[in-house]
């Protein structure tokens, strides 16, 4: 199985026109290193439901008109590779490329479903599934089922979550529906990400998705129904990850979950308390210790977050904190703490992955991607941690 055997990272040749990456001997690489994909950046009709993105980027828009909010603010970020469209298989080839030549072999793809249909999926569907080297990496993904308020809206102030303009909840007979799109679209795929020979379903809103199907009872009757469609589908059954926030071992028990990681160390290490990057991860992390006992579950998988900064999501006279000095060299730092847990803490049969947020969460702060500040230095963190043996199993320093 995927996860149990030792991947090589291929190299890209300079025909493939990947900046930043060169030929080198192909290392081994025994650990998954997962990297979130937030598929915002093509032109969603959808968007225009929201009032929001009429420049036909997606949130690029949000990137370019970010301003620096005091001094030494670094916005507005600038992509190296401009602001592509994610719906292009061809512009996918090369962040494809990009990624696996530096140690990211799986991407997360954040996956939406609003008012009975899908919201966002051309960034997985047509572009990275269009890709024409998409089976060099793996996927999975994670059904970000949070309700849509103003979040992406740079001139909103007040984001009021109270008051959504989608809702994410869903009943019985809408998950079932969905459940089939993922069956016949995503899991079959050679390419798709399986634990135990399992393909893997990340819950973002455990409590979210409790909430539409009326309860624990009824959630775990709709969880145990999607393992035996998956069951039918010659599938094995799924494997559920949960994303550790408002997790507990209740949940964990009742519905089954398998698995538990984190999207971002903002969920547990707030900036307002450590706006240093370096304390604000080492934070962040102390949960891998909390939640592996405390929650129940036979896997958990450590994290690494690049940074926080939520600014170009807000107006200019907002000014919300940030997880400040986030260099590739204190990412590369967080990266080895993920390492060595999951060195420690790593079960017989269970692989090696480790999540990162993210590949390109730009108006997160927390990307992977090239800029034109620190070039390709968050994906050379990357390299630099992940990729410690060649071939013959000696050390490269």
């Amino acid at each position: 199985m995927y996860h149990k055997v030792e991947i090589l990272l291929l190299t890209a040749v300079a025909s493939m026109g990947v900046a930043g990456v060169t030929e080198s001997a192909a290392p081994v690489q025994t650990y998954d290193v997962a990297a979130y994909v937030w598929p915002a950046y093509h032109n969603e009709p959808r968007w225009a439901e929201l009032g929001i993105f009429k420049d036909g980027k997606g949130e690029w828009q949000n990137v370019y008109e970010a301003v620096p909010k005091w001094e030494g603010h670094n916005q507005p970020l600038v992509p190296l590779w401009g602001y592509e469209n994610e719906a292009d298989p061809k512009v996918v080839e090369k962040k494809i490329d990009a990624a696996v030549s530096h140690g990211v072999n799986v991407f997360i793809y954040d996956w939406y479903w609003y008012g009975g249909k899908p919201f966002l999926e051309d960034a997985l569907d047509k572009g990275f599934l269009g890709a024409s080297n998409n089976g060099k990496m793996k996927f999975f993904i994670m059904y970000a089922n949070h309700h849509v308020c103003k979040l992406w809206d740079n001139k909103a102030a007040d984001k009021k979550w109270n008051e959504p303009t989608w809702r994410a909840w869903v009943d019985a007979d809408e998950f079932r529906k969905i459940s089939r799109r993922w069956i016949e679209m995503y899991f079959s795929r050679p390419n798709y990400y399986r634990i135990g020979g399992k393909p893997v379903l990340m819950i973002y809103e455990i409590a979210t998705f409790m909430e539409g199907l009326g309860g624990i009872e009824n959630a775990a009757a709709a969880l145990a129904e999607f393992r035996a469609e998956c069951a039918k589908a010659g599938l094995g059954g799924a494997h559920i990850m949960a994303c550790d926030v408002g997790l507990n071992k209740e949940m964990v028990q009742k519905l089954g979950i398998d698995s538990a990681t984190i999207y971002n160390f903002v969920h547990w290490a707030s900036t307002d308390d450590a706006p240093n990057y370096s304390a604000w991860a080492e934070k962040g992390a102390q949960r891998f210790d909390v939640a592996a006992k405390d929650l129940g579950l036979g896997m958990y998988f450590a994290h690494a977050s690049v940074g926080w900064d939520t600014n170009p999501r807000y107006p200019p006279q907002c000014r919300l904190s940030v997880a400040k000095d986030n260099t590739p060299a204190n990412f590369a730092a967080a990266l080895r703490r993920a390492k060595d847990w999951t060195d420690k803490n790593a079960k017989a049969g269970m692989p090696k992955l480790i999540t990162v947020n993210s590949w390109n969460e730009w108006t997160e702060g927390s990307y992977l991607e090239p800029d034109t500040h620190y070039k390709f230095g968050y994906l050379e963190a990357v390299k630099k941690v992940f990729e410690t043996t060649d071939k013959t199993g000696k050390e490269v320093k």
